[in-house]
């Protein structure tokens, strides 16, 4: 084969096999009297290999030190990894189309949220706090659109089993006073963190976080990320809240 039908072949450009080759993942093949290089199965199997590690997330120096550690390895070996490697992706693709299934579903029955997709659980559950017009979200609370926004958060990060049990904590929530607690952060927005009202909401907060759902935010990056769109002083409450949350639930 020539370069550009072993390229063809395993899905990557000319371009990559000759860059591949200039930092020594791929050997140089042999080549043919006109000076075209030669390629074999081996050459294909191995810049295959290459393409999957990279698809994985390896950076090429680690790619590099994946091989290495190949050499000496039986052809056989290499093809079963590599057909081990496609059965994991097809079993993703699985379950992305199956998700995709559930998200069309929700949408076909008009019950798709405009906070992006989610679990059927949570779907579920957002429509009926817009059915049973709560209060909370029916005013157009801010600090309501933000508990939304980090529930979709949260959707994504929590497994899939434990979605049910997420959603049951969410209703025991809801409610007259979850709705209070909205309107007393609304009014929170130009407030200083030191303000006596944030310590008096954080524990009105606490008092209605689910134990299974009291955990304290740790104070790094990711932290600045969640709380971006709170006002100094609402984010000081929500982060008393959780923290009281968790140590009564310790």
């Amino acid at each position: 084969m020539r370069i550009g039908e072993i390229a063809a072949l395993v899905g990557v450009t000319p371009r990559a096999v000759r860059h591949y080759h200039r930092l020594g993942l791929l050997p140089e093949p042999g080549r043919r009297a006109n000076g075209y290089r030669e390629y074999g199965i081996r050459d294909a199997v191995l810049l295959a290999r290459i393409r999957r590690l990279a698809e994985l997330g390896l950076g090429l120096d680690e790619v590099g030190d994946v091989l290495a550690g190949d050499e000496g390895r039986e052809l056989v070996d290499v093809l079963e990894e590599l057909d081990a490697d496609l059965a994991r992706q097809e079993r993703v693709v699985r379950e992305r189309r199956a998700r995709l299934a559930e998200l069309l579903a929700q949408a076909r029955a008009g019950r798709l949220p405009a906070d992006g997709p989610v679990s059927p659980e949570l779907a579920e559950w957002l429509t009926e706090l817009g059915e049973l017009g709560h209060p909370g979200v029916a005013a157009g609370s801010p600090t309501a659109a933000w508990d939304r926004e980090m529930l979709t958060l949260l959707d994504t990060m929590v497994p899939e089993a434990e979605r049910a049990r997420m959603v049951e904590l969410l209703r025991a929530t809801a409610g007259d006073a979850a709705a209070a607690l909205y309107a007393r952060l609304d009014a929170l927005a130009d407030a200083a963190p030191d303000d006596p009202r944030v310590a008096e909401t954080a524990e009105a907060l606490a008092g209605i976080i689910p134990a299974g759902m009291a955990v304290e935010v740790p104070g790094d990056g990711f932290a600045d990320v969640l709380f971006a769109d709170l006002a100094p002083a609402q984010a000081a409450a929500v982060r008393q809240a959780l923290r009281l949350a968790a140590e009564r639930a310790a």
